[in-house]
C-alpha cells in the first residue's frame, strides 16, 4: 500500500500541494482529476519523487517507477539540448539517436520492440530524439514506461496527440498491464477514462477534494457532473432572441438603495444602508441570522411592504411612482431554498427550463422549438444532455438547485438573485452549484447576488461584498 500522510509540498514554480491524505491498495487503479491548475499534475509528480516536502510523510512507494508526464518528456529533451553546451566547441552534438534513448540497462528489450512495432516507430529509431515531433517523442516516452517492468505506471496525459488508432491501441495495451502492475492516470477527459480505473482522485487548488470509488455509481455521476461544470468549454446558452425583456438604459445602475431604513414596531433591521449594484456587477452578500439579507432582497424585488417607504430605484423605475410589481420582476431571476420546497411537480427537466420564459412552477404553454433547444442547451452544460424527459421530482435534491438556476437564468435577466443556494446540499452538490454560478458570472451578461452566511466562501469572477451586521439603533 502507498501512502501520504498529511503531506505539503512545495514545487519549483512556488505552487504547493497542501495536507494530502491518500492511499493507494493493491489492485486499485486511480484516475486523478480536476480543472487546469487544480494541482493533477503536482500529485502524480509528488509519487515519481518531485517537490519539497514541507510536512507530512509518504511510505510505500516503489523506487521503480514508468513515469510519462510533459514534465519528464521536457526534462529528457533538455538533457539532450545540454550536450550542446559541451567544451569541445569544434565538436557538434548531433544528438542521442531513439534506439539508444530506448534500449537502456533498465529496459525489457521484448516488450520495447513489441511497443515499437504497436506503436509503428521503426522509421524513427536512428533519428536523433531532439529531431522527433512532440506526438513521436510522447510515444518515445510511453515505450520506455511501458518496457521498464516498473512496480507503479504514473501517466499524465498518455492519450494526448494520439490518433484514434493508437489512442485505441494503448487502451487495449494497458488494460494487460494492470493485471500486474498499478496504474495512476491523469486525464482531464472523462470520456478518455479506461475501463480498468478502479477509483477517482478530484483535485482543487492544490488540495485533494474528492475520493471516489467508480462503483459508487451516485457519488462518480457528481464527480462527473462537477468536473464537466468546471472544464466544459460549452458557455451560458443565449437567450430567446424573441423573448427578450425591454432594454435597460446601459449608464444607470441596476439597483440604487438609498440611507434604506426597515424597522418593525420598536425593532430595527437596517438602518443607513446604501447600495449599488451596476450592470455586469456580481456581489456576495452575507450576514448572521437576523441581519437583514431577506428584506434587502424583498425590497428590491419589490415584495417587502416597506419598499414604498424607501428610496429604491430599480431597473430604470423610482419605487413609487405607479409601477407594477411585474416591471420590477421581469429583469429579476430567483432562486431560494423556498422556491425549491414549492417546485414539486413531476414534468421533466427540459420543461422546468422552459418554464423559466413563463415565471410558472410547471409549463402550462406550449412552448416553441426554440426554447426546446435553450433547455437543451442548458441541460448540456449542466452535464445532464441526454436526461431531458427525466422527472424533476426524481432528480437528487442538488441536481434539482441546478435545474433552477438554470430557470431563472433561461430570460438572461439583467440580476440573478441566489438566495443560500448552497443551503440542504451536501459538499460535492455545493461545488457543482458553485461552478455553476462561476459559468454565469463569467458570461458577463448577468449580474449576481449570491447570498450566503459566509464572507469567506468566495466564488472566481464575484469581485464585490457586503456584509451585514445586526443593528440595534432606532431610526
Amino acid at each position: 500500500m502507498m501512502q501520504l500522510h498529511d503531506l505539503s509540498v512545495e514545487f519549483d514554480e512556488g505552487f504547493q500541494l497542501k495536507d494530502i491524505n491518500w492511499q493507494i491498495e493493491q489492485h486499485q487503479h486511480w484516475l486523478i482529476t480536476g480543472a487546469n491548475g487544480a494541482g493533477k499534475s503536482a500529485l502524480a509528480a509528488v509519487l515519481a519523487g518531485y517537490g519539497e516536502i514541507l510536512a507530512g510523510s509518504t511510505s510505500g512507494i516503489p523506487s521503480k517507477i514508468g513515469w510519462v508526464s510533459f514534465e519528464a518528456q521536457a526534462e529528457l529533451i533538455q538533457a539532450e539540448l545540454k550536450k550542446d553546451d559541451a567544451d569541445i566547441v569544434d565538436v557538434i552534438s548531433l544528438g542521442t539517436p531513439v534506439s539508444e534513448i530506448i534500449f537502456t540497462d533498465e529496459i525489457n528489450s521484448v516488450t520495447a520492440q513489441d511497443l515499437i512495432q504497436k506503436f509503428e516507430l521503426n522509421y524513427i529509431l536512428d533519428r536523433a530524439f531532439r529531431k522527433l515531433s512532440t506526438g513521436e517523442s510522447r510515444k518515445v516516452m510511453l515505450i520506455r514506461a511501458l518496457s521498464c517492468d516498473a512496480d507503479l505506471l504514473i501517466l499524465d496525459e498518455p492519450f494526448d496527440g494520439l490518433d484514434s488508432a493508437t489512442h485505441a491501441m494503448l487502451q487495449n495495451h494497458l488494460a494487460q498491464v494492470v493485471q500486474h502492475t498499478p496504474v495512476v492516470m491523469v486525464l482531464n477527459r472523462f470520456d478518455e477514462i479506461p475501463s480498468f480505473i478502479s477509483h477517482i482522485a478530484y483535485m482543487e487548488q492544490g488540495e485533494l477534494r474528492y475520493q471516489v470509488e467508480r462503483e459508487d455509481a451516485q457519488a462518480y455521476a457528481e464527480l462527473y457532473q462537477l468536473l464537466h461544470l468546471k472544464t466544459t468549454n460549452l458557455e451560458v446558452p443565449a437567450a430567446d432572441a424573441e423573448a427578450q425583456t425591454p432594454a435597460l438604459t446601459p449608464q444607470q445602475p441596476l439597483v440604487k438603495l438609498s440611507n434604506i431604513c426597515v424597522k418593525y414596531t420598536d425593532m430595527v433591521l437596517i438602518d443607513g444602508l446604501n447600495w449599488t449594484i451596476e450592470p455586469n456587477q456580481h456581489w456576495q452578500l452575507s450576514g448572521p441570522n437576523g441581519s437583514g439579507k431577506t428584506a434587502i432582497l424583498s425590497l428590491i424585488t419589490g415584495d417587502h411592504p416597506q419598499c414604498y417607504t424607501n428610496d429604491i430605484f430599480v431597473f430604470g423605475y423610482q419605487r413609487g411612482n405607479g409601477e407594477s410589481i411585474w416591471q420590477i420582476k421581469q429583469y429579476i431571476g430567483y432562486v431560494s431554498t423556498a422556491l425549491q420546497w414549492e417546485y414539486r411537480v413531476g414534468t421533466s427537466l427540459r420543461n422546468v427550463i422552459i418554464s423559466g420564459f413563463y415565471d410558472s412552477i410547471g409549463l402550462y404553454s406550449k412552448s416553441t422549438d426554440r426554447q426546446k433547444q435553450i433547455a437543451d442547451e442548458w441541460l448540456a452544460l449542466l452535464g445532464m444532455k441526454n436526461r431531458g424527459d427525466q422527472p424533476f421530482n426524481k432528480l437528487s435534491y442538488g441536481d434539482q438547485r441546478l435545474l433552477l438556476i438554470a430557470r431563472a437564468m433561461v430570460k438572461h435577466p439583467p440580476l440573478l438573485i441566489l438566495d443560500e443556494p448552497c443551503l440542504g446540499l451536501d459538499d460535492i452538490n455545493r461545488q457543482l452549484v458553485l461552478a455553476l454560478i462561476e459559468k454565469i458570472c463569467a458570461a458577463k451578461e448577468t449580474s449576481v447576488i449570491y447570498v450566503n452566511h459566509h464572507a469567506q466562501d468566495r466564488i472566481a469572477g464575484i469581485d464585490n461584498y457586503l456584509a451585514l451586521e445586526k443593528s440595534s439603533d432606532n431610526c
